[in-house]
């Protein structure tokens, strides 16, 4: 004759054991799947001088938009989140109503990724027109002004390096929470 009897969970796992390890593994994934994605995103971003095609990933002419490239790893969510940081241009632009010149801010990463229009205020000096070095007004005012707008076309780099790095991803949570009982 056989008696059944109800065993506690607790005897066989340790709930608190396999949480760290899973939270930790987690962790470690995520942050090497933010690693990857942001290489890519950066291997993408050519350092030359030739302006990129549209829909191509944009040209590095100064280096900013490749090294401003980060990830980060959100406990509280259980995700990466990867992006550039915000590269802002703040450019003027003549007020509606003929009231003088006011500020706009236009953030670069994201124009370039999903394209966009810009406006910049350009200075006329020695005899070329130059975007004007807004830090100083006063050093401009002697000279000829306008506004120019111009239309970026999409130049993605981000999701294309997503895609690219897609198919890895899943792998990297293979045999990623091992035994340790021994």
């Amino acid at each position: 004759m056989f008696r059944i009897k109800t065993i506690s969970l607790d005897m066989f796992f340790d709930t608190e054991r396999v949480k760290r390890a899973t939270d930790s593994a987690s962790r470690k994934n995520l942050s090497r799947a933010g690693a990857f994605v942001r290489q890519a995103a950066r291997t993408s971003i050519r350092p030359r001088k030739a302006i990129s095609q549209p829909g191509q990933p944009p040209s590095s002419h100064t280096g900013h938009l490749r090294r401003g490239i980060l990830f980060g790893y959100e406990r509280a969510r259980q995700s990466v989140l990867v992006g550039p940081s915000a590269l802002n241009m703040i450019t003027w632009a003549h007020a509606p109503g003929g009231r003088g010149w006011s500020p706009q801010k236009a953030v670069i990463p994201a124009t370039l990724e999903y394209g966009g229009s810009l406006r910049t205020l350009e200075v006329f000096k020695w005899g070329k027109w130059r975007r004007a070095d807004l830090r100083s007004r006063r050093r401009n005012a002697e000279f000829q002004m306008r506004s120019r707008k111009y239309t970026v076309a999409p130049r993605p780099y981000m999701r294309p390096a997503l895609a690219r790095e897609a198919p890895k991803l899943a792998g990297l949570w293979a045999n990623s929470i091992k035994s340790r009982m021994g």
